[in-house]
């Protein structure tokens, strides 16, 4: 048992019954380099190399629940990192048919820390997750449209790929702003090109590197 995942779903912060079990299933220590497996539990990001980080489980959890992924839905996951969101969304969409979480990491060894990671609970060989090496601002046009995308690093503002690849009816969530301070904006897309959007300030996150604009 998760002490940490437990105290978030007492304080409501895990709410979504479907990622109460996701948190419950997938294991943060699964997911961390093994020089920091005794600092799994901490509710604090990580370093996974690269100059990169694992999210605090707080984090991750509220972003979750804001993006409210379904069984059977396609999700891109930007800055896939260590996995574990991915694995975690693999978990939630895989209770349906058709479910699929592409992700997209730019860093070689990170995709591979990931992709191995994520490879612990069978998602890559069922085909539920696909990894790609790229510049997540892109999108993947491959799978697009996706009902759902998520980004694990902050931009100035929201590349526009990834609006275009969102299915009308779906959810956007990255945070925005600049390198001290952003905001988590979840993003509705309500037509084509119509959007409507909500700001939660007071997250701080590694800078999203993309060429896209």
């Amino acid at each position: 048992m998760s002490l940490v995942v437990e105290q978030l779903i007492a304080d409501e912060v895990i709410k979504n019954p479907l990622l109460v079990e996701a948190f419950r299933t997938i294991k943060r220590q699964d997911f961390v380099r093994p020089e920091d497996q005794f600092e799994a539990e901490a509710n604090a990001p990580l370093p996974i190399g690269c100059g990169q980080t694992i999210s605090q489980p707080f984090t991750v959890a509220m972003m979750l629940e804001w993006l409210n992924p379904q069984p059977g839905e396609r999700v891109l996951d930007v800055g896939s990192g260590s996995g574990w969101q991915t694995a975690l969304l693999a978990q939630v969409v895989s209770r349906k048919p058709g479910g699929l979480v592409v992700a997209i990491e730019r860093v070689p060894e990170l995709k591979e820390f990931g992709e191995k990671n994520v490879s612990k609970y069978n998602y890559i060989s069922s085909g539920v997750v696909q990894c790609v090496l790229s510049d997540g601002g892109f999108g993947y046009v491959k799978t697009a449209p996706y009902d759902r995308i998520i980004v694990a690093a902050a931009a100035s503002h929201i590349p526009p790929p990834l609006l275009d690849q969102l299915s009308v009816g779906g959810r956007l969530v990255i945070p925005i702003g600049d390198d001290w301070l952003q905001d988590i904006v979840v993003v509705d897309k309500i037509g084509d090109k119509q959007y409507k959007e909500e700001r939660h300030p007071g997250f701080i996150f590694v800078p999203l590197i993309t060429k896209a604009e």
